[in-house]
C-alpha cells in the first residue's frame, strides 16, 4: 500500500471537458457547446486518474466547462473513488436531474458545488448570458439537498455584483450550502474582455475582511480563491487579536493560497 501520509498533491482542478451549455462572461476557458475535437476518451482520463493516486489522494474536482455533458463523467468519477481519490464536481446546477442525483450518489461524489453569482436571478442570468440560468441553479440545489448530498456555493466576484455578495452568502446559508466559496474575476478567457469589471483595491480589500470576519458568525465554511490577499488578512487579523497563527487554523484548510483557475 503506498504511503500518502507525507505526499503534497492537495487538490487537482480537472478540467474533464471544454463543452458547456452556458456561455459566462467571466468564463476563464472560453467554453461553449461545442464539439471540442481533442478533449480525452475514457481510457486517457482513466490512465490520468491512476497517475494521481500513485502519488496521493487529493480532492480531485472534476469540471469544465460543464462535467455533467461528458456521458462517462459519473464512471470517472466512480473510478476516481475506487483509487482512493477523494472526488467532487463542479457544475452550473442546470442539467441536474432526479436521475443524474442518484448517479451522483452511487458513483462516489462527496460534494457538489455550484456556482451562484448573483442573489436573484436577473444578475446570475446577466453573468450567465442564458435566460434562466438562475431558476435551473436553484432546481439542481433543491434535489441535492432534497437527496441529502453535500453541497457548496461558488461566487466569481466583479464590479456587478460585488455589492450582492453579503446577499449571496445569506442565501448560500438559507439554502443550507456547506460551504461558499467566492473567486476574485481573473482576465484570462472570456474575462479578459471584463477587465474592466475587476473591483478596485480598496474593495478588494474591504471585501476580504468582510469575508474573513464573517468566519464563525456563520454556520458554513468561507473560502477564498484567486485572492492571495486574503492569506494576509487572514493572519493578520488573527495577529491583532491576540490568537496564535498556526498552520491548521489559518493555513491551506481556511484558503487557497494563489488560484487554483476554479
Amino acid at each position: 500500500m503506498k504511503d500518502t501520509t507525507n505526499n503534497l498533491l492537495r487538490l487537482v482542478a480537472w478540467e474533464v471537458t471544454r463543452r458547456c451549455n452556458l456561455n459566462c462572461a467571466h468564463c476563464r476557458a472560453g467554453s461553449e457547446r461545442g464539439p471540442y475535437p481533442g478533449e480525452m476518451d475514457r481510457a486517457k482520463c482513466v490512465e490520468i486518474l491512476e497517475q494521481i493516486s500513485l502519488v496521493g489522494n487529493p480532492i480531485v474536482i472534476l469540471t469544465g466547462g460543464e462535467p455533467l455533458l461528458r456521458e462517462d463523467i459519473f464512471d470517472l468519477a466512480e473510478k476516481g473513488t475506487q483509487l482512493g481519490l477523494r472526488m467532487v464536481m463542479a457544475t452550473n446546477g442546470t442539467l441536474l436531474t432526479p436521475e443524474l442525483i442518484e448517479r451522483v450518489k452511487t458513483c462516489g461524489i462527496k460534494r457538489v458545488s455550484i456556482s451562484i453569482d448573483g442573489a436573484h436571478k436577473d444578475q446570475h442570468d446577466h453573468l450567465r448570458k442564458v435566460p434562466g440560468a438562475f431558476i435551473g441553479a436553484m432546481a439542481g440545489i433543491r434535489l441535492l439537498r432534497e437527496a441529502g448530498l453535500e453541497f457548496q456555493i461558488n461566487t466569481t466576484i466583479t464590479r456587478q455584483n460585488a455589492g450582492e455578495i453579503k446577499d449571496i452568502l445569506e442565501l448560500a446559508v438559507r439554502l443550507g450550502a456547506a460551504a461558499h466559496h467566492i473567486f476574485l474575476l481573473v482576465p484570462t478567457g472570456r474575462a479578459k474582455e471584463m477587465v474592466s469589471q475587476e473591483i478596485e483595491a480598496q474593495e478588494y480589500e474591504e471585501l476580504l475582511h468582510w469575508f474573513n470576519q464573517m468566519r464563525g458568525k456563520v454556520p458554513i465554511q468561507l473560502k477564498a480563491t484567486c485572492a492571495p490577499h486574503y492569506y494576509r488578512i487572514l493572519r493578520q487579523e488573527a495577529r491583532a487579536k491576540g490568537e496564535e497563527v498556526r498552520f491548521d487554523t489559518h493555513g491551506l484548510d481556511a484558503v487557497t493560497r494563489g488560484c487554483l483557475g476554479g
